[in-house]
This record gives C-alpha cells, structure tokens and sequence, in this order.
C-alpha cells in the first residue's frame, strides 16, 4: 500500500541516534537543548519547550496560558480532536467556528461571532500546512483579551507574510508524528515568546517540579532537594528522539522544497479533472504542504476512496469534525453547528505525499485518480 504521509528517515539520523545510545545521556540531557536551539532557528528565534507528542504540546500550551475551569477556547472543528479535547481535559468548554472554504482553517468573522465574555484563547489549526489568517485572527483575540494559539502541526516551516510559523501566535505548538515534515518518532513542542508562560510551559513538562533553590519554600533540606508547586505531568521529550529530532531539522528545507515540487506537479496532473477541487495557496502564504487535500464532488469521496485503496493508493480523510465525536456528542455537541466544516469533510481527501514519494508513483496516483472520476 502506497502511504498517504511517511518519514524519511537516513543513515545520518540513524547515527545521531545512535551517538546517543553510546552517550551518557538518555534523556534530560545535552540533546534536548540542542533540538529545541535548533528549532528555534525555524520560529525566527522563538524559544521552544519540546514535549513528548503534539498532544502533549497542546495540553502544555492551555496550561501555560493558564486555561482552566470557566473558561471558553474558540477553535476550528476541522483537526484532529486532540486541539479540543486537551482544552477540555483543564476543565475548559470548547466553542468550535466554522472554516474558511477554500483553506479550511478557522474563519476570524466566524471565531469574531463565537466569541463570549469566558473566551480566552482563539486556536487557529494551519490546516494541510497553509497558515491561518494570523493578522485578523490575532484582531480578534486582542480584541477579547484572549491569547492566540497556533495549532501548527501541519506547517513547520511554513511562513505567512514573509513571517515564520512559530512567530505568529502567543504560544505555537508543533508535531513530530512520523507522517509530519519532521518527525522525532513521536515528539513536539511549543514555541513561546512570553519568558513568564515559557516558565510555566517547561515547569508543567516536568511534573512542575522546582529544583531551584531561591524559588523554594524550603531550600534548606540538600542538594537533593526539589518541590511541586502547581501540579504538571512528565512530557518530557528523551535525548533519544531529540536527536533524530536535529539531524531531521537540518533536512527541514529539503523536505519542504520537495514537498513543495510534489504539490506543484499534482496540481499539473490533476488540472481539469472532472468533480476534483484542488487545493489552495493564497498569495501572502508560502505553506509546508504537510497534506494535499483534494475535495471529491458530487457525493462520490467514499467511492474514490474505496477505489484507491482498493488499488493499493493509501488516500486519506483529514479530519472527521471534532464535535461529531461521541466523546463531543455526550457533552451535547450537535451536527450542523458548523456548516462550511461538514462540507469540506464530505468532500475531503488526502493524496499520498512525502519526500520519497517517486514521480512515477506520483503518476500512477494522478492515472488511477483520474480513471475513477472520468
């Protein structure tokens, strides 16, 4: 079965990890500095605090932002369900806002009519890679003293407005799932500018604990010594898969340069297709292409999908809307909230892309898609 998304993964990543193996450090050391240097180097300078998974990155971002019971996190119901679920999980209700239609990320004249006197954090999801309407959606999180999350684990790399992602937002969160632009096997990470939430980011990585001794309560007990002053778990991302997490940092533009040829010449094969919508680029983004969504026409996505998969095309459906989840649905989330989202759904399908991904499979992708419309 041909892959919609994999990792590329070389000898030299193999070696760096490795390296670590035969080191004295397996996690808590020297390598998970050097990764999250390294990432800053894509954020435009942005600290990052790296973290176990891109779940974990979102739990740590609502934490850091202090979200907690009361509060209301306005976000887009077309992501996987984890860019909700975390802001549920500290007590948060999420308000889902419809999806632009040519993008799918959220809408800001749709999170604008959402948001209530409780909203405290707008998350935008750069859907396929394509960053968000930062400039508007920032409008309209100032406007409500909200912070603005970035949901950016389609886009590293990605810049909008000759900005980076990861400089966009009050707190930008990123994965390294195998599928992503750059994998860490799992991993993530969250981007924070604000010295104050970075704190609170890093301490909630690492069960809180506080080891410095000018900020205990009793620091006379030994070198020993460490407390818990607010409560946080054990996210914290190993030497292991920092490393493979840098050699793969160094490929970034590699990566994103093939990608980006893979797009463009879908977009020659696909031209003119019957019943096919291709995807987007606005002319002020320069995306990663994380994903190359196409939309299905005429009621016929189930029937394309089974065809490919059938004959051995791993296409994908990115993303059911994250209310239609039962888990949502017993809160008393109903269908329909969100009309432009469950279109898009409905139409939605992800073609195969990543790095290694040939030009003769590319082909065989665009034939085989091409004889199932026409």
């Amino acid at each position: 079965m041909l892959p919609y998304g994999r990792q590329s993964v070389t000898e030299e990543d193999v070696e760096a990890v490795a390296a670590v193996l035969r080191g004295d450090w397996l996690t808590t050391g020297p390598a998970v500095a050097a990764f999250e240097e390294e990432l800053a180097l894509w954020t435009g300078g942005v600290p990052c605090v790296s973290v176990t998974s891109g779940t974990a990155a979102l739990h740590v971002a609502y934490s850091a932002a202090g979200i907690g019971p009361g509060d209301e996190v306005v976000t887009s119901p077309i992501t996987f369900v984890a860019t909700a679920s975390t802001a549920h999980l500290l007590g948060a209700r999420v308000v889902f806002a419809d999806v632009e239609p040519d993008t799918a990320n959220l809408d800001p004249a749709a999170a604008r009519a959402a948001m209530t006197s409780r909203t405290r954090a707008v998350t935008a999801v750069d859907y396929a890679g394509h960053p968000a309407e930062y400039d508007e959606l920032r409008a309209v999180a100032d406007a409500a003293g909200a912070v603005l999350v970035a949901d950016a684990a389609h886009s590293i790399g990605s810049a909008y407005r000759g900005r980076p992602v990861g400089s966009l937002a009050d707190l930008t969160t990123f994965s390294f799932f195998p599928t992503k632009t750059v994998t860490t096997a799992e991993g993530g990470a969250v981007a924070v500018p604000d010295p104050a939430r970075r704190a609170r980011a890093a301490a909630f990585r690492n069960h809180g604990l506080v080891r410095d001794p000018a900020r205990q309560r009793e620091p006379g007990h030994g070198g020993w010594h460490q407390e818990v002053h607010e409560f946080g778990l054990n996210y914290r991302l190993p030497d292991v898969l920092c490393a493979l997490g840098v050699s793969q940092l160094r490929r970034l533009a590699a990566f994103r340069s093939r990608r980006a040829a893979l797009a463009a010449r879908y977009g020659t094969l696909l031209s003119g297709l019957p019943g096919l919508s291709l995807p987007v680029r606005r002319a002020h983004a320069d995306p990663a292409w994380h994903l190359y969504p196409v939309r299905v026409h005429d009621g016929r996505r189930r029937e394309v999908y089974d065809r490919l998969r059938a004959a051995g095309i791993g296409v994908q459906v990115n993303y059911v809307p994250a209310y239609w989840h039962p888990a949502f649905e017993d809160l008393g989330y109903r269908r329909g909230m969100c009309p432009g989202a469950e279109s898009y759904y409905a139409e939605q399908l992800s073609l195969p892309l990543f790095p290694g991904l040939t030009e003769a499979q590319q082909d065989h992708v665009a034939e085989s898609l091409a004889t199932v419309l026409r």
